[in-house]
């Protein structure tokens, strides 16, 4: 896999240790003891990690994740048993831990992820297309400008755009706004530069802009917008809370940079590189695109009845009862089981052939959930109800009920999906002219994906939780 199984273990436990120092004048730790800890992660990460690490983008996320668990593990649970704190594993101990969040994720899981990903290499079978430079970076450019269009809304209604100026020294509305597309282009071709080998849908080009989206959040708000201000960085919860609206914006911005930049990613391959007969699927894309649906939306039947009668259950059903128009109970369930449809056979077309397995699935499923808890109850909601949409902490606060039903109902549609899905494949794969073909399309073991969505997930249901 390596040139030699020392390189990722010297490279893990050099920039571990640069990252402990930077630890310590973060005021962190002390200087020994920091740079000690620091080589300490880094190894272990280079030994547990390092080999998944196939690439920068690849190496980010398994960077991200790996801290990610690491810091519940050792800040927010173990080392408060150590020390005799009277209170541990709760959203106290979170909150008072969460600046060591944000520099176990900028400090070790940033520069290990990208360090290790840039001398690693794909696993042994994983398909890729020939990575393009212009392909990233054009696509990437688009996908940015539609993102900050739609999180460019939010910034101008809550009067943000006067304080991105600031970074040029200027309070114009207008020159925060070109300021912002500018940086929305630049992350949005970064997205394609790192991500272009992991890319392999809709679904899973979405998931990796979500993850990458929620990444921006901490180092651009959290840290570099005040560094850039001349201020010290915040990074307390309180501060965190204040911002909570801009997590979402960022998260909203990371959706569409994802979808946008697979669909243009698409249009190119299939306009410059696909047009051959050797490139053609078993099934033409109508019957595909109707079999996704119908697939989908048998999934959502069985999700969207449990989480419903969730609803029913906690009172929240009152809340789609009011949406209605004051409807009653039965109406607003049908309703809910219509709505619940939908976003059923939209999981269909976005995750066909992304879960090799039924792990995989619950994957998929629960990170699709949390998505629509975001674009639900938080954004569609407020604006159907006529509410102003600002993202608030409180808003995700009285949403937090929710959160379990959309969880519950993205896992369950996922796994039946991916049953009927697999049920399919089987039949289809006993051709042998295109079972060779379909293994190819379908994501294989050993990608970025579980780091991916152990990062989005995660950090996606803890941050409303920690900071509402």
């Amino acid at each position: 896999m390596y040139r030699s199984s020392l390189v990722p273990a010297g490279v893990g436990a050099a920039v571990g240790t640069v990252g402990g120092g930077i630890l310590h004048g973060l005021g962190f730790s002390q200087l020994v003891p920091g740079l000690m800890l620091g080589s300490l992660w880094g190894l272990l990460f280079a030994l547990l990690a390092g080999r998944r690490a196939s690439g920068p983008g690849a190496g980010l996320f398994w960077g991200l994740a790996f801290f990610l668990l690491l810091w519940l593990a050792c800040p927010a649970t173990l080392f408060p048993i150590l020390t005799h704190s009277a209170e541990f594993c709760n959203c106290g101990t979170a909150r008072a831990h969460f600046p060591e969040l944000v520099a176990y994720l900028l400090c070790f899981g940033l520069p290990l992820g990208l360090a290790l990903g840039l001398i690693g290499r794909r696993p042994d079978g994983v398909a890729t297309r020939p990575f393009s430079l212009r392909r990233a970076v054009v696509s990437g450019s688009v996908a940015g400008v539609v993102g900050g269009w739609a999180f460019g809304k939010w910034m101008s209604a809550v009067h943000f755009y006067p304080l991105v100026a600031g970074l040029i020294r200027s309070d114009s509305a207008s020159v925060g706004m070109a300021l912002h597309f500018l940086i929305a282009v630049v992350i949005g071709a970064s997205f394609g530069l790192l991500f272009q080998p992991e890319v392999r849908g809709l679904g899973s080009s979405m998931a990796c802009g979500l993850g990458y989206g929620i990444f921006w959040w901490f180092i651009g708000p959290l840290t570099l917008l005040p560094l850039l201000q001349g201020r010290q960085p915040d990074w307390s919860y309180e501060h965190g809370s204040e911002l909570f609206g801009s997590l979402v914006g960022h998260i909203v911005y990371g959706l569409l940079v994802g979808l946008v930049y697979s669909a243009a990613d698409r249009a190119w391959l299939g306009f410059f590189y696909e047009a051959d007969p050797i490139h053609r699927e078993a099934e033409g894309p109508g019957v595909r695109l109707l079999r996704s649906l119908a697939w989908g939306a048998g999934g959502s039947l069985v999700g969207g009845v449990l989480f419903g009668l969730l609803l029913a259950f906690s009172g929240g059903l009152s809340r789609v009862v009011h949406v209605v128009g004051g409807a009653s109970p039965v109406t607003a369930f049908l309703v809910h089981l219509l709505i619940s449809a939908l976003i059923g056979m939209s999981y269909g077309v976005l995750f066909r052939r992304e879960s090799p397995n039924w792990h995989m699935s619950v994957g998929w499923g629960l990170l699709y959930g949390l998505v629509w808890w975001y674009l639900g109850p938080l954004t569609l909601l407020q604006i159907v109800l006529g509410e102003p949409c600002y993202w608030t902490a409180a808003d995700a606060d009285s949403a937090l009920p929710w959160l379990i039903g959309h969880l519950l109902y993205g896992a369950v549609t996922a796994l039946v999906f991916f049953r009927l899905e697999r049920r399919h494949l089987e039949w289809l794969t006993l051709d042998p002219r295109f079972a060779a073909r379909e293994a190819r399309l379908r994501r294989p073991a050993g990608t970025a994906a579980p780091a991916l969505l152990v990062f989005a997930v995660v950090l996606g249901v803890l941050l409303p939780i920690v900071l509402s």
